[in-house]
């Protein structure tokens, strides 16, 4: 469940921009401040069922922008490579030059 909250948190963090206002909130108060849907239901006097089909829709929706976008697995080669970066420049041997522009290009690759 830990890794399923992180991964929503994550998406949420990338298109949170592209859902409507009440998906927003529900996300939020259920994902980020940890209420149950009960808690949210009884706050926003609508059924737990209406909070939970909500709250399952975002979770589709943000999957999908994932998997048309991929802005968030865009985001982990990024930092993938500028961890392979760090780690090369911070060696004390020589620089492998070859090696770093070439993690330079696929840097600029990307998207």
């Amino acid at each position: 469940m830990l890794e399923k909250t992180t991964r929503v948190n994550l998406l949420y963090d990338f298109y949170h921009g592209l859902l409507t206002e009440k998906q927003r909130l529900y996300t939020e108060l259920y994902y980020v401040d940890d209420l149950s849907l009960s808690e949210i239901a009884e706050q926003y006097q609508v059924s737990r069922q209406a909070v939970f089909d909500n709250v399952k829709r975002v979770e589709q929706l943000l999957e999908h922008f994932e998997q048309e976008l991929q802005l968030m697995q865009k985001h982990t080669i990024r930092e993938d490579m500028l961890d392979e970066l760090s780690t090369l420049l911070e060696q004390d041997r020589e620089l492998d030059v070859h090696r770093l522009k070439n993690i330079i290009t696929a840097l600029k690759n990307v998207d």
